[in-house]
């Protein structure tokens, strides 16, 4: 498969379409075209696949964000749909479907299943109102945790919009859901969903996607200071190639743990996309305070494409546990299980 074959360049714009569901479905229907969308075999097809995300985060965080959860969902029905499963998916996907997976719960927002039908709710449920169907799972947070699918187009949930007062990536549409006795279907075995590799291993999507807003906001501070014809500024030149040197590191950290998602096992897959976590991490930390200096008041105003892009991307990277994915590369470095050379020979 060929690695650059998809044009980023043709993903429409915000302003080009009407409204923010569209906006993903048209972008989705781009992303995903002559795209392998089951796990990834080769290192030509993770290449592929990271290609796209890199590239749906610099287009727009947001709209990274949704695709990254299109593509676990679609990676989790391939790797655990049945055989009397396979021709109803295949009519899914058809359809071109908007797929994502809602697994956060909260005190008041727990999922349960009693054999037929869903009640209850789920947090953090990103695509609230724009996905077309959804992989959920109840008893969350215990060894039988089960995935199911609901296809929302027949059973919509309750959404409270209200919840999600947030100065970052709000056109994610991550919010609160709530169902009353949804059907749904059971995909795969109990404890499935959190399976090594496949579990600490999918966090790379998301690394990826960050590493690719990265890029975004060198792309927009770039643009504003060409605007004001200050890119001749030696202050500003050095403040780009530092921007750049923080996005050469994001960009090769996240490939290299993708060559180890094919060729490792699944202590090495686990220890190195940990480390690509915190490394990106890192980068977009130091290249969203390098944009803020470079573009000054500007970087706050809510529509400029700087400010946009540093408050989507400094949400996303609050992803869950960055202390314990620390604190598990800490513990392989101890151990002598991790090393900086990335390779064996």
């Amino acid at each position: 498969m060929q690695t650059r074959r998809f044009d980023a360049t043709g993903l429409p714009g915000r302003r080009d379409v009407n409204g923010n569901a569209e906006f993903v479905r048209a972008c989705f229907s781009l992303l995903g075209h002559g795209l392998k969308l089951s796990d990834p075999e080769t290192p030509n097809e993770m290449r592929a696949l990271q290609y796209r995300l890199y590239h749906a985060g610099r287009h727009d965080v947001a709209l990274g964000r949704l695709f990254e959860g299109h593509v676990d969902a679609m990676q989790i029905i391939h790797r655990y749909a049945s055989r009397s499963q396979r021709q109803s998916v295949e009519q899914m996907i058809a359809s071109a479907p908007v797929l994502g997976v809602w697994n956060a719960e909260g005190p008041d927002h727990h999922l349960d299943f009693d054999g037929e039908t869903l009640t209850g709710g789920k947090s953090y449920a990103s695509g609230a109102g724009i996905l077309s169907h959804v992989l959920v799972t109840s008893k969350a947070g215990t060894p039988d945790v089960q995935l199911h699918l609901v296809d929302l187009a027949e059973f919509p949930p309750n959404i409270d919009r209200s919840w999600w007062s947030v100065a970052g990536m709000q056109q994610s549409q991550t919010h609160q859901v709530r169902w009353s006795g949804a059907k749904a279907t059971q995909f795969g075995m109990p404890g499935d969903y959190e399976r090594e590799p496949w579990f600490s291993g999918g966090a790379l999507r998301f690394a990826t996607v960050q590493a690719g807003g990265l890029a975004g906001l060198l792309d927009a501070v770039r643009a504003h200071l060409s605007k004001l014809g200050r890119t001749n500024d030696p202050v500003q030149e050095r403040r780009l190639a530092e921007m750049h040197m923080w996005c050469s590191a994001a960009a090769n950290t996240v490939l290299i743990a993708g060559q180890s998602c094919i060729d490792g096992d699944e202590t090495e897959i686990a220890h190195t996309v940990s480390n690509a976590r915190n490394m990106v991490y890192e980068c977009c930390e130091r290249g969203i305070s390098i944009a803020q200096r470079a573009c000054g008041t500007a970087a706050y105003f809510e529509d400029n494409p700087v400010c946009r892009f540093a408050q989507d991307l400094g949400m996303y990277i609050r992803q869950p546990g960055p202390d314990a994915q620390m604190a598990k590369v800490g513990k392989a470095v101890v151990d002598g299980t991790l090393d900086p050379w990335p390779c064996g020979f």
